[in-house]
């Protein structure tokens, strides 16, 4: 079996509610965010996924992720990571975008990077260690992580540049899964929320 990742987004916080950039900032999760983290572990500890047995688990260190992860119910069995924390923004941290539009006009974070934060070489590199790490042994792994980073991930999974991850947004509390077509990497489920509806 070709090595899968499961990509889990932490639940909302009020930094993500506003639309404010989160780094390293480390912003708990809302009750809204703690109710769809449970949500998400129940859906993963029902058929087909039935708790993903044998799945190895890697989690952020920042908080608003690992509550993710522990509210999932997989805690026990994850190791904090510092390669899934979030990109730094720098000096963009805690800005929304057209706050950042009135300072730096036509800014897009996955062309021009963030002053004295990471730049997308740095974020890229991350990301790829990640991708490596999935793809070293025959099992699937559940990360649970931050908006930009997995989108990160998703781009290079593919073998794109980061800046595909422009493409592809991710909602709070999503699931998404990369994986294989015809052996090729193809994103077999993306920012499925389903879990949150009904």
């Amino acid at each position: 079996m070709a090595p899968r990742i499961l990509l889990a987004r932490h639940g909302q916080t009020e930094w993500s509610l506003l639309g404010k950039h989160t780094g390293r900032t480390d912003i708990p999760l809302l009750e809204e965010g703690r109710r769809g983290a449970k949500l998400l572990g129940e859906r993963l500890h029902r058929a087909p996924w039935s708790g993903l047995e044998g799945v190895e688990v890697r989690t952020s260190p920042l908080v608003r992720a690992s509550e993710t992860c522990a509210l999932a119910g997989f805690e026990e069995r994850a190791r904090l990571w510092d390669a899934l924390m979030e990109w730094d923004y720098g000096a963009y941290e805690g800005l929304t975008p057209p706050e950042i539009h009135a300072i730096r006009p036509g800014w897009l974070l996955w062309r021009d990077g963030a002053p004295e934060g990471e730049t997308l070489a740095e974020v890229s590199a991350r990301a790829d260690e990640v991708v490596e790490w999935a793809r070293s042994a025959d099992r699937d792994v559940l990360v649970f992580a931050h908006g930009h980073i997995l989108r990160s991930l998703g781009a290079r999974w593919l073998g794109e540049p980061i800046s595909f991850g422009a493409c592809i947004r991710l909602d709070p509390t999503s699931l998404s899964v990369l994986g294989w077509a015809y052996g090729e990497p193809a994103i077999e489920r993306w920012n499925d929320t389903g879990h949150q509806e009904g």
